[in-house]
């Protein structure tokens, strides 16, 4: 019986990698969340470092990029709640359209569609956000 306890063992192990291969859809989700708990904790650097270089172009350093969220993205940067929506991810992976639902710290309501896009050396980018009064989902 342990021999046949360790043979499912190493089978499990040896497909592990398989079985937890990068979700593109997962992984977009997961830099949204770090980003806003970035910006929860006014915390610049760890926030801009999730900006694809696009985003870096126009804003060059952490400070005017910060200031830039604070001005026109006030219900990303300090959301009362959030939640995930429908998501798309088209190319392979290449590009993934993620919806965020947020309620803002003034009980108003907000769609956000964020475009993550997998930079040369693999991997994932914010790539920009566009941001809706509204909270209806109407796709992607």
């Amino acid at each position: 019986m342990r021999a046949f306890s360790f043979a499912v063992f190493l089978f499990c192990v040896a497909f592990a990698p398989v079985a937890y291969a990068e979700d593109p859809v997962q992984t977009a989700q997961s830099l949204i969340e770090q980003q806003i708990e970035a910006f929860l904790h006014d915390d610049a650097a760890t926030a801009y470092s999730f900006a694809a270089p696009g985003i870096k172009a126009l804003f060059p350093d952490k400070d005017s990029f910060f200031a830039m969220v604070r001005k026109n993205y006030l219900p990303v940067y300090h959301p009362g709640n959030y939640a995930f929506g429908k998501s798309r991810a088209i190319d392979n992976g290449a590009v993934v359209y993620q919806e965020v639902l947020i309620t803002g710290t003034d009980d108003k309501d907000w769609t956000a569609i964020y475009q993550i896009t997998r930079q040369p050396d693999g991997s994932y980018k914010i790539n920009g956000v566009q941001i809706l009064a509204k909270t209806a989902s109407e796709g992607i």
